[in-house]
């Protein structure tokens, strides 16, 4: 992160300290406001942008990342994102990542959240900082529910390759060890 002035920052990835971005008016601009478990910037970046620098950062992109949870939970779209798998951050959008509104969530840091109105939801993050926000609680659950079962696939076919590799290549050892206890005289 490269910081400027006054807490806006020029640059930003999401890391496993980021717990939501929010888009915030700044003047004619839509602007975004970035909450960590203990720190707050101001980018002058929107919401979207943040979400695919950051894939790019770690090593994909946005359109490769919502592809991968439409193969993996047919879902197209508010599709959530995991814009690393490997570190635990899957993120997913309050509605259509185009509107200008659309917040993004931290799978990982949600605890619990609760209805405030029809169009409100109260989210309150590990830190045990609560924000409201435009958001139904039944869509907000709905979101929550959609990252899991992403997370969970995600971690199904990672643990499912870690199996195969495992098998393969504890065959290969096994059957190196076996040749070379053969009871048989060598053949050279």
């Amino acid at each position: 992160m490269k910081e400027s002035c006054a807490g806006i920052i020029e640059e930003y990835e999401i890391t496993p300290y980021t717990l939501m971005v929010m888009p915030i008016n700044y003047g004619s601009k839509v602007y975004s406001r970035i909450i960590e478990l203990d720190d707050e910037f101001i980018s002058p970046f929107k919401p979207l942008d943040i979400i695919k620098k950051s894939c790019e950062y770690f090593g994909s992109s946005y359109g490769g990342r919502k592809d991968g949870t439409k193969q993996l939970i047919n879902i197209t779209h508010k599709a959530p994102i995991a814009i690393d798998p490997t570190s635990s951050i899957f993120f997913f959008p309050t509605t259509s990542p185009l509107r200008p509104q659309c917040t993004w969530l931290s799978h990982e840091h949600v605890v619990s959240y609760a209805r405030l109105d029809s169009k409100q939801t109260t989210i309150t993050f590990r830190n045990r900082k609560s924000f409201d926000i435009d958001v139904s609680s039944s869509s907000f659950e709905n979101q929550l529910h959609r990252t899991s079962f992403l997370k969970s696939k995600l971690i199904q076919r990672i643990e499912e390759t870690k199996r195969k590799s495992f098998y393969l290549f504890t065959e290969s050892d096994g059957l190196k060890a076996s040749e070379m206890n053969s009871k048989y005289p060598s053949l050279k």
